[in-house]
This record gives structure tokens, sequence and C-alpha cells, in this order.
């Protein structure tokens, strides 16, 4: 079966890169990850106040999960509430820009120097400012966390 040109291909989403919100809420991507993402990709309320971005087929895997989780289930319909109800279809213009929702924006405290890092199978997008704080943070703790990761076995 042949691809278009079009289809999203397998390709990791790692490293981080630093761009620059325009005053109409454009962000480029990375050229490097614009073969796997597709036309279109998902953006949504991410965690640690910064937002998630998903290439349409990742999207569908992860929403079914959340769509299937009990309705009985307060924290579930919780989370799906901040997850799903704030997720947007964008499309990539010709020069690799999206177009972010005003309310994810102001979400994520959004403006100016932004940070791109990838996370293998989803973008999150971050202010620059928060971004060097999480990094600091998680400097600190890296060493405990390896630890706690070798002791059950994934490092």
């Amino acid at each position: 079966m042949e691809e278009s040109g079009n289809s999203p291909k397998n390709v990791m989403l790692i490293g981080q890169y630093t761009h620059e919100l325009d005053p109409k809420k454009r962000l480029t991507l990375p050229a490097k990850w614009r073969k796997g993402l597709g036309d279109k990709v998902v953006v949504t309320n991410g965690l640690d106040n910064s937002l998630f971005l998903f290439s349409t087929k990742e999207w569908e895997k992860i929403a079914e999960k959340l769509a299937s989780l009990s309705l009985g289930n307060s924290e579930s319909r919780n989370f799906n509430r901040f997850f799903l109800s704030n997720a947007f279809e964008v499309d990539i213009d010709t020069q690799g820009r999206i177009l972010l929702p005003e309310t994810l924006a102001q979400y994520a405290k959004l403006r100016g120097k932004l940070v791109l890092a990838g996370m293998y199978k989803r973008i999150e997008i971050w202010n620059e400012e928060a971004w060097n704080e999480c990094m600091e943070t998680s400097a600190k703790d890296a060493n405990q966390v390896a630890e706690t990761l070798s002791s059950i076995g994934v490092l």
C-alpha cells in the first residue's frame, strides 16, 4: 500500500526547540517533526500548565482509551472534561504553522518565546519561563527517579 504525501510517517518526536508565538497566535512547528504529524494535529490542555500536541492518529488512540473510562468515576469524568473538551483539531499551514486557540494559549500562559519539547509520541508546548523552572526541578529529581525506574526494570 502506497502512502500519500500527506500521510504521517513514523517519526520520533524528541528534542526541544524554542520558537516565537506571533501576534496572531501562530506557532511554527520544527521542520524535522512535520513529516510525522500529517496535515492536521490535535492540541489540548496538557499537564503542568503546558499544552499537548498529538498527530491525529495518536490522538485517536488516546481519545478512545479515555472515552472507554467509566462514567461512574468522577475522576474519569473530570479528567475527560479537562482533556477532551479542550482539544482542538488544527491545520498545519504550508509554512508549517499552527494557529493556537486563544483558550489554550491563555491556559498555558503562552506569549513570546515558547519551548516545544518532543516526548516521543507527543509534543509539549510551554511558556519558556515555565519550561526552565520545570527542567530545574526535573534535574534535581533525576537521580532519584532513575533509581525508582531501575528498581522496576525500566532503566
